[in-house]
């Protein structure tokens, strides 16, 4: 009975191990700045998710490309994701619209949790505009995150701030000085 025990509790802890290995492998990063995720980016769409299907270490969603902002001339009719968020894998809703930003690799999209895939009616106006107007142009350029006391002109000209919010921000770094 002993030996049974034993056995039972050393399962038990492999099992466990086994298990916090998972967690400690969980997908970590920040948010990219839309603009860096744009020039990061090999590919740049905006499709409609059609469908969803498990396959071999990997999701993929059937879409319907309705705009190329960036990449080769192709068409995509599929983006790869991990299979778990902890993976860095994307959860995509069917039937909505995404804006996706990823890499192409064997002629497959791939997008991750670190990318840039909001669904495209969360972008402003003036972000939509950016995909084809601005974030190209600006690709030479580094993006940071400062403190809002160092935001210029020349940055707010190629940012997605609002004339109001940009008001509303050189008015406090005013008062932070």
């Amino acid at each position: 009975m002993t030996r049974y025990v034993s056995s039972c509790f050393i399962t038990l802890f492999v099992l466990f191990l086994w298990r916090v290995e998972d967690i400690a492998d969980a997908c970590k990063c920040s948010p990219p700045h839309p603009q860096k995720a744009f020039c990061d980016a090999e590919i740049v769409i905006r499709a409609k998710v059609v469908g969803k299907k498990a396959v071999s270490n990997a999701i993929k969603y059937d879409i319907q490309q309705i705009k190329m902002f960036k990449c080769p001339d192709q068409v995509i009719h599929a983006i790869f994701t991990a299979p778990s968020p902890a993976a860095c894998g994307v959860t995509l809703d069917l039937n909505k619209e995404y804006l996706f930003t990823g890499k192409l690799e064997t002629g497959r999209m791939y997008v991750t949790l670190c990318g840039y895939n909001p669904p495209w009616e969360d972008l402003s106006a003036a972000q939509k505009n950016s995909l084809t107007h601005r974030y190209q142009s600006g690709c030479d350029c580094k993006v940071c995150v400062m403190g809002i006391s160092h935001i210029t002109v020349h940055q707010y000209l190629h940012s997605t701030f609002s004339k109001r919010e940009y008001i509303t921000l050189v008015t406090l770094a005013k008062h932070m000085s």
